[in-house]
């Protein structure tokens, strides 16, 4: 089978993007890990796959899967670039869309100035929704990894994430931490680990180590997580410029001083790389 597929990165979260409404093609997980592969295939952490919508008032379905074949609810990263390439590819003249995904609906909006901002909706923080298990939502919590008790903040845009504050996050332990926390027993669907150094009330640097991606050079959900966290702990003033080793983001969120319901709103870049085609291997 012969497929049509386009590259796109946010900041360096990079994803092969499949259009399967003008192509009859969902991946199978055979075929995203084979797909996502940097050796015998086109590479990325994650896929993106752009689907007609099954919600009335929605504009698009959108659907992630990571490189180990598994879906997933949410990417941030990839939610910029999705809007850019139903753009692009002249599936909508709509700057504005709303895509429904595992977790909702959620509404990217093409800037002029070529960024793109993305409403996220609101952060989850009841444990049973994230699902995390714990007999509390505080804004800290410890977990026993190693036989060490850091401190994380469980919360979900969408996804799960778990956030923890370093002194440095260029010599944070994410290569060590990160996959014990992904699949901490706490984590019943496994989580992105977050490591976040704080440099004032408006910014801060950022490593995520994705579940089923590994160190990532960018996490848009995680961002959103690291800065609601961040927010909730009396650490940071929305908004708030968020370093990534892929570059930078901005959000905001307005939770923490008026409605607890108000959606973490994220701005950033996302740029096309190429489009080309490619023939899966029979046996996947």
């Amino acid at each position: 089978m012969r497929i049509r597929f386009t590259k796109m990165h946010g900041l360096g979260n990079d994803f092969v993007v499949l259009d399967a409404i003008n192509q009859a093609f969902v991946p199978t997980p055979a075929q995203a890990r084979w797909l996502a592969d940097r050796h015998f295939g086109v590479g990325c952490d994650q896929l993106l796959v752009v689907e007609r919508p099954a919600t009335p008032g929605v504009d698009f379905r959108y659907r992630i899967f990571n490189a180990d074949g598994g879906e997933v609810e949410q990417c941030g990263n990839g939610a910029r670039c999705f809007v850019r390439f139903v753009h692009e590819q002249g599936l909508t003249d709509k700057r504005e869309i709303r895509v429904e995904t595992r977790s909702g609906i959620i509404a990217p909006r093409l800037e002029a100035d070529g960024q793109v901002t993305v409403d996220m909706g609101a952060p989850i923080f009841a444990p049973a929704e994230i699902p995390f298990a714990s007999e509390t939502d505080a804004a800290v919590q410890p977990l026993e990894v190693d036989g060490q008790s850091i401190e994380i903040s469980a919360v979900s845009m969408g996804n799960p994430h778990a956030v923890q504050v370093v002194a440095d996050v260029d010599t944070a332990p994410v290569a060590e931490q990160g996959p014990r926390i992904e699949s901490h027993p706490r984590f019943p669907r496994r989580v992105n680990a977050g490591f976040m150094q704080v440099l004032d009330r408006h910014a801060i640097r950022l490593r995520v180590y994705e579940r089923g991606a590994g160190e990532t050079l960018a996490c848009g959900t995680g961002a959103c997580a690291a800065v609601v966290a961040g927010i909730r702990r009396g650490l940071l003033d929305s908004p708030v410029r968020v370093a990534t080793r892929g570059g930078e983001l901005s959000i905001a969120w307005a939770g923490a001083v008026g409605d607890a319901n108000a959606p973490v709103l994220m701005t950033g870049p996302a740029t096309t790389v190429f489009s080309a085609e490619i023939e899966l291997p029979d046996n996947l």
